[in-house]
């Protein structure tokens, strides 16, 4: 006997509605507090990570030496960083060398650069860029450029060795000699010229010092004719430029021989000199009222190399 219900082949009305009902409308199950916890935290940390990753990088403190010579310079710390450069052209014995400096290395770091490059050792070098380059300054601080000649004039140590004892001793003798003789400038041929006294336009002298040389030309002196000459150094050029009224002798430094000089008695802040042109005292140019200061840098420029007798 069939069960009381519905038909066979009819749905008992109903059942899919609440099957559906009971599908979709599950109510979710309330988490506790452990879940609720560990929920927060993680989406809290996903906001400080999302907000860390917006954050920009830590900047540098002000004064920071790499962060400024990185930017400055363009390259890393250490190395040459923050060291400018300038292209020098160093001239020793009539040979250039073109080389690439620090601006703010001292005149004796260009010394030792100069002998590594020479052979010629610091001590024996003078080393000139308008003048005297000091030795405790940098080339910023004397304004050297880019391009800027420097001079260089001194004796290697194999060319000290080289001048033989004969030659020494013959020399000190002739000075011995030369000291017994009567003074230069009470002799005839200088005393006329000095007669004249003091030119107007003499250059002042500061007795008992030793100055280098000015970047001007000397002036304000006679030659032995009692006309006014003046000394130009031309070191770019090895060259001493003798100049009158009339002409300018441009001589080769190397060409000079010799370099003589004497007070002027009754003004010992002033010398005679005379630059020796030929073998013989006969082709002296003799140049009167020089500047006591300028008389040892005179020499040690013509003669290119340091008196040892």
């Amino acid at each position: 006997m069939a069960a009381a219900g519905a038909p066979d082949g009819m749905e008992e009305p109903g059942m899919d509605t609440e099957a559906e009902t009971v599908a979709t409308e599950v109510p979710a199950r309330p988490l506790n507090c452990v879940e609720a916890e560990a929920g927060a935290g993680a989406a809290a940390e996903d906001s400080c990570a999302a907000r860390g990753s917006l954050q920009p990088a830590p900047a540098q403190p002000p004064g920071d030496p790499a962060a400024q010579a990185s930017v400055s310079n363009g390259e890393d710390a250490g190395g040459g960083a923050g060291r400018d450069l300038v292209d020098l052209k160093i001239i020793w014995n009539k040979t250039k060398h073109d080389v690439k400096f620090p601006l703010d290395s001292t005149g004796s770091e260009l010394k030792q650069k100069i002998h590594s490059i020479t052979g010629l050792p610091p001590a024996m070098q003078k080393v000139m860029y308008k003048g005297l380059v000091p030795e405790d300054k940098t080339l910023r601080e004397i304004k050297v450029t880019s391009g800027a000649k420097i001079m260089v004039v001194g004796s290697t140590i194999n060319d000290v060795l080289a001048v033989n004892t004969p030659k020494d001793a013959a020399q000190q003798g002739a000075k011995a000699e030369e000291n017994k003789k009567e003074p230069l400038c009470r002799q005839k041929q200088h005393r006329k010229v000095l007669d004249k006294g003091k030119p107007e336009d003499v250059m002042p002298s500061v007795k008992g010092a030793q100055e280098h040389l000015p970047t001007v030309p000397l002036s304000g002196m006679y030659n032995k004719s009692g006309g006014k000459v003046r000394l130009t150094f031309k070191l770019e050029q090895d060259q001493l430029w003798i100049g009158t009224k009339e002409r300018t002798e441009k001589l080769p430094m190397g060409s000079i021989k010799n370099v003589v000089s004497e007070p002027i008695e009754g003004h010992e802040d002033y010398h005679m000199m005379a630059f020796q042109l030929g073998p013989t005292e006969a082709s002296y140019y003799w140049v009167y009222w020089v500047p006591t200061q300028y008389v040892d840098a005179i020499k040690d420029t013509v003669l290119g190399k340091w008196q040892y007798f």
